[in-house]
């Protein structure tokens, strides 16, 4: 029987209740599928950084390498100045364990609402790789003549053949993972299929204008196609990217992108998925210590209320799950979430599910078991 060690980081305002369902399921799976695992709890977040002045301790590195994973609730703070605790805590992390890509599935679950007109779940299913610890990130750059008017403020997008290469080739294997688990295919052809094509990967960049940059994941992308001649290829700019997530996202099966492009393109993903309560996330390092995470942060309004919806949450305990190799008990919580939104919930927004935030929980720990 496989024991896992996973770090659980509970974080600001709603972080710890949904932490707490998704713990609930977790406990669920395991004595279903026949895994144990141990958790410790920290307390670093906004709280901590309020009471200490600290953001993480010195040795938090050596104590995360401990684990086999990282469950995080979220970070965010309203007495906190923005940027202290997303720099100190979240961009420190991804940074230090290496967590070079941040995985974003996006997927429609039944009876969950999206903006897009005559969309389904049969729609909405595909998967965004984003490259998680370069490009305008890194903290390259500088201000002169800050305070006047004639202020001159640099951020550097910065990229190496090696950060691409590694991206890219995730990405690749994204493509045949999704496969091998016999999901539908998007922007697939007939004849895309008699040529031996499995799936799409789309590259989302700006080679007509940041040619430098762009230009490199381009010719990455072509270099790794001869290793993956089962892969179709895919190029869409940035800004045609979001236009067809939401005129056509049936079109999109993988999408890799840049950090910056990948944080914009996915909050837009995930709004016409149902809104960031049902939006889980993995910061991945393929042999580390990746970390898993819903994606609406702590929503301090709520905070107590018992009103917020924990299926992100319960989503990314899925996705550690999948990561730590327990594929049917990932696949279990995804159905049961499934199955919570087709048949359960009035709503997926905060206050208006028809159930408290606990009693969510209990309907994907009744479904699982």
């Amino acid at each position: 029987m496989k024991n896992y060690k996973i770090a659980v980081l509970p974080g600001d305002g709603t972080g710890p209740e949904v932490v707490a369902e998704g713990l609930k399921v977790l406990a669920a799976a395991a004595a279903k599928y026949g895994f144990t695992y141990e958790t410790v709890s920290y307390n670093w977040g906004g709280e901590n950084y309020l009471a200490t002045g600290v953001t993480l301790p010195e040795n938090f590195k050596e104590e995360l390498e401990k684990y086999d994973a990282v469950f995080l609730g979220a970070i965010g703070h309203p007495k906190v100045k923005p940027g202290i605790l997303e720099k100190g805590i979240l961009l420190k992390l991804r940074f230090a364990l290496d967590q070079y890509i941040n995985l974003r599935p996006v997927k429609l679950y039944p009876g969950v609402e999206t903006p897009l007109a005559n969309k389904g779940p049969e729609d909405i299913d595909y998967v965004v790789v984003r490259e998680n610890v370069g490009d305008v990130y890194c903290g390259l750059g500088g201000v002169s003549g800050q305070g006047t008017k004639q202020e001159i403020a640099l951020q550097d997008m910065v990229y190496s053949y090696f950060q691409v290469e590694r991206c890219l080739r995730y990405a690749f294997e994204e493509v045949r993972r999704r496969h091998s688990r016999e999901n539908p295919w998007r922007g697939l052809k007939p004849e895309d299929l008699k040529a031996g094509k499995i799936g799409q990967l789309t590259l989302c960049g700006k080679t007509n204008v940041l040619t430098y940059v762009f230009g490199l994941w381009d010719r990455v992308f072509h270099e790794l196609a001869a290793e993956y001649p089962d892969v179709k290829l895919d190029y869409c700019h940035v800004d045609a990217t979001c236009m067809w997530m939401v005129k056509n996202p049936e079109c999109f099966d993988v999408i890799v992108t840049g950090n910056m492009f990948g944080d914009i393109i996915t909050d837009l993903a995930a709004v016409t998925s149902g809104g960031m309560g049902v939006a889980a996330g993995g910061n991945i390092n393929p042999n580390g210590v990746s970390m898993f995470e819903p994606i609406g942060g702590s929503a301090p309004k709520y905070t107590g209320l018992g009103v917020i919806n924990p299926l992100a949450a319960i989503g990314a305990v899925a996705m550690m799950l999948d990561f730590l190799g327990e594929a049917p008990a990932a696949r279990a919580i995804e159905a049961s979430i499934a199955y919570v939104t087709g048949n359960k919930l009035k709503s997926v927004a905060a206050g208006k599910m028809g159930y408290s935030t606990s009693e969510v929980g209990d309907l994907v720990v009744e479904n699982l078991r």
